[in-house]
């Protein structure tokens, strides 16, 4: 009983208020972050709540991020957006600021677009907000990004132009539409071929509006997602002969040809020419045989042999002669 009398309660109860103090001080500091987003919503009118704010640190999705997004969407009168929602995109890897950035942009356009859609798009790695100012904004693209398209009318004469396509976003087609690589090279396919049907490149340099309206009327953004407004040709110029020079080349060619079967038969004529000297020295080794046996026949007198010997010689003689003779 002594001792109980000696123990300061006065002291005791001092530590316990402070001790429950500082927890309290604690439990306060962590959850005060979560009553001042609670209180921004509530100030703004957002219906969230305390506790939703909570979870959210617990299912490991930053609060202010998603509080701070809901509120803008909700004042911008996207109602539709629930917290549920930008949690759920948030979760799946989506970027939940620039979503709803350009979902208020496409309302305040009046241009449709659902989150389903949307979210649907932002994963798909598209930039949204880019395609809906570029839907409401057109951009213009270079054809080619770089240099000239390279083009024969049917005269041979060759057109280097360059083009400028005028394009907006088609929303309904971004996710697993063709990006603006296929829209330039469609139209490079089209005005190829729109100046290699024309006549001459006279036609083409007197109405270039023509080939606009030929290589627009195909269609070219079919599966794209982008719509083109316009195709406009910026300049054109007249490049080289390339008919001329086609023809100088089959020209050369032929005459290559003609040169090899001259050759040809020049080697024909002259191994004929080689066949013939064998044959006719074969028949002059079998002339001494011949005249041999006429004359053991008596068809060949000897004077008749020497006739034969005197024309050879008279010939070797006039052979000689004209030889020396040329050679002067």
């Amino acid at each position: 009983m002594n001792i109980l009398a000696n123990i300061n309660f006065t002291s005791i109860s001092t530590l316990l208020f402070l001790i429950v103090g500082f927890f309290v001080f604690i439990i306060l500091s962590m959850i005060s972050k979560y009553v001042k987003l609670w209180f921004q919503a509530f100030v703004t009118g957002t219906p969230i709540s305390l506790f939703n704010i909570f979870g959210m640190s617990l299912r490991k999705i930053p609060p202010r991020l998603i509080v701070n997004a809901t509120i803008t969407a909700f004042k911008a009168g996207l109602k539709e957006i629930t917290v549920a929602d930008l949690e759920t995109h948030f979760l799946a890897g989506g970027r939940v600021n620039e979503v709803v950035r350009a979902m208020i942009a496409a309302d305040k356009a009046n241009i449709t677009l659902s989150w389903k859609r949307a979210t649907a798009i932002d994963l798909a790695g598209r930039d949204l907000f880019e395609a809906v100012k570029t839907s409401v904004n057109p951009k213009v693209i270079d054809c080619p990004p770089s240099g000239e398209i390279s083009a024969v009318a049917k005269d041979g004469i060759e057109l280097k132009c360059v083009a400028r396509v005028t394009v907006r976003t088609n929303i309904e087609q971004l996710v697993g539409g063709a990006t603006q690589e296929t829209i330039i090279a469609r139209v490079g396919e089209g005005i190829i071929s729109t100046i290699g049907s024309s006549e001459n490149h006279q036609i083409v340099l007197e109405s270039p509006q023509k080939i606009s309206k030929l290589v627009l009327d195909k269609g070219l953004d079919a599966g794209t997602a982008y719509e083109i407004l316009s195709i406009d040709i910026a300049d054109i110029t007249i490049g080289e002969n390339v008919g001329a020079r086609l023809e100088v080349k089959s020209a050369e060619a032929k005459e290559k040809v003609a040169r090899a079967i001259a050759e040809e038969r020049r080697a024909l004529a002259a191994a004929l020419e080689q066949e013939n000297i064998a044959k006719i020295k074969e028949a002059e080794s079998q002339l001494p045989l011949a005249m041999a046996k006429a004359f053991e026949s008596g068809n060949l007198g000897i004077l008749d042999y020497f006739k034969l010997k005197n024309i050879q010689a008279d010939t070797s003689m006039r052979n000689f002669i004209a030889k020396n003779a040329t050679k002067k």
